[in-house]
This record gives structure tokens, sequence and C-alpha cells, in this order.
């Protein structure tokens, strides 16, 4: 069985900044691309930014050059800085991976979720 878990989340002034974390665990044979996404209340979960296992990186247009993506592959994860927040960024934020497990089955796999607030 394969879990993703986020932590990082939190109450951040607008300007402010958040780190999130999401590790990878269990029957894991190979994670390829990874991302975060984040769904406001009353809106659609949206995506935010990916990074191949090789590096390659992805942003929504509104974040580019305010979050940064980065993975650690020896420990299995996923990062997300995020600088300059404003309250439009405040949502559940959540990663996502595509693991291939000791099964063979590779599929996408989802983290339960963290709060990020931005308010004043």
């Amino acid at each position: 069985q394969v879990q993703l878990v986020e932590s990082g989340g939190g109450l951040v002034h607008p300007g402010g900044s958040l780190s999130l974390s999401c590790v990878a665990s269990g029957s894991i044979v190979s994670i390829y691309a990874m991302s975060w996404h984040r769904q406001a209340p009353g809106k659609e979960r949206e995506f935010v930014a990916s990074i191949t296992s090789g590096g390659h990186t992805i942003y929504k247009g509104s974040v580019q050059g305010r979050f940064t993506i980065s993975r650690d592959n020896s420990k299995k994860t996923l990062f997300l800085q995020m600088n300059s927040l404003s309250p439009d960024d405040t949502a559940v934020y959540y990663c996502k991976a595509v693991i291939e497990d000791t099964i063979g089955w590779t599929e996408d796999h989802w983290g339960q979720g963290t709060q990020v607030t931005v308010s004043a």
C-alpha cells in the first residue's frame, strides 16, 4: 500500500512564506511525476506545480516566481516553497504522485491535504 502524507500548512499573514512537504511511503518501486494541487472553498481543485523525476518543473501562471517545487528522490519527498503569499492562495493543498508499486501497478496517488490560510 502506498501513502502520501503532507505537512507544513498553517496560518500566515499576506506577504509571508510557508513550506509544504509530502512524504511517500509503502510498497514503492518508482516515483515518476509529482505535483501540488489546491482547492479553495467553493472551487474546483486546481493544478499548482509539477516536477518530473528528472527535475523538470511546470507552474500555474499565478504562482510562477513565488512558489518553488522541488523533490528529494532519495527521501521520496516533495516540497513546495511558497513566498509572497496572498489571500488568494488560501486553500487545501494536496500532493499527487505517479507511483509504480511492487505489484506492478502504476497509478496516481493523492495525499490527504494540508490547509494553508493567508489572512491578516
